[in-house]
């Protein structure tokens, strides 16, 4: 059996070998954090040499740097069509407004169950709040913005009433990391997590946002 060639993926995976590294690489950076992942522990993982790591990614900084970046790529692409339905309901009025942030909501939750790497590589990075900062302010704070904007502008409407949006923001995105955690660990059901939890953030939303009285 022929031996496969250094620094070339594995044939029965034909996805980018850039793909590739940085699968391996948020897998592992998930599970162990910067310091303890090395450029060869990539290498390895992702089946190529260390030149091609280095090649398509560039240092261990940058590769931890492009894994952030296609997460945060990932997860403006699934907000986006949801945040633009939402701000076009600000001017149907409070129940569609709130269907709206619902809707969001729900698209934010599914892509961290279906992602639950996301939820690690993150919490490993926070564990240490004062390094790499820069990751969260090139790739958590514009998304946490364009939520804190839209709850801000709802707010302006009459469609709701909320004084502190980056609180309900920041509040939402540690529930859900939360309920990922809890669905890694399998200390229950699944989907029975998975239901309960969705039934909480929208008690949440509805009792944050209750319908307007005459």
């Amino acid at each position: 059996m022929p031996r496969r060639r250094p620094g070339r993926p594995r044939r029965d995976d034909q996805r980018p070998t850039r793909d590739l590294v940085l699968d391996a690489a948020t897998a592992l950076f998930a599970q162990r954090g910067f310091d303890a992942v090395s450029v060869r522990d990539v290498a390895a993982a992702a089946g190529v040499d260390v030149a091609t790591v280095a090649h398509h990614t560039g240092a261990k900084a940058q590769l931890y740097d492009a894994c952030f970046a296609r997460v945060f790529t990932a997860e403006r692409a699934a907000l986006e069509a949801a945040g633009e339905r939402a701000r076009a309901a600000l001017t149907a009025g409070p129940t569609d407004a709130l269907r709206a942030l619902h809707d969001l909501v729900d698209v934010f939750v599914d892509f961290l169950e279906d992602r639950p790497e996301t939820t690690a590589l993150w919490l490993r990075r926070w564990l240490e709040p004062q390094r790499h900062a820069e990751l969260d302010r090139r790739y958590a704070a514009p998304l946490y913005a364009q939520v804190e904007q839209l709850l801000a502008a709802a707010s302006a409407a009459g469609a709701l009433v909320e004084p502190a949006p980056h609180v309900t923001v920041r509040s939402l995105v540690w529930a859900v990391h939360g309920h990922v955690v809890a669905l890694a660990a399998g200390t229950g059901s699944g989907a029975r997590e998975r239901r309960e939890f969705r039934a909480f953030v929208h008690r949440f939303l509805d009792g944050l946002y209750p319908p307007a009285t005459a």
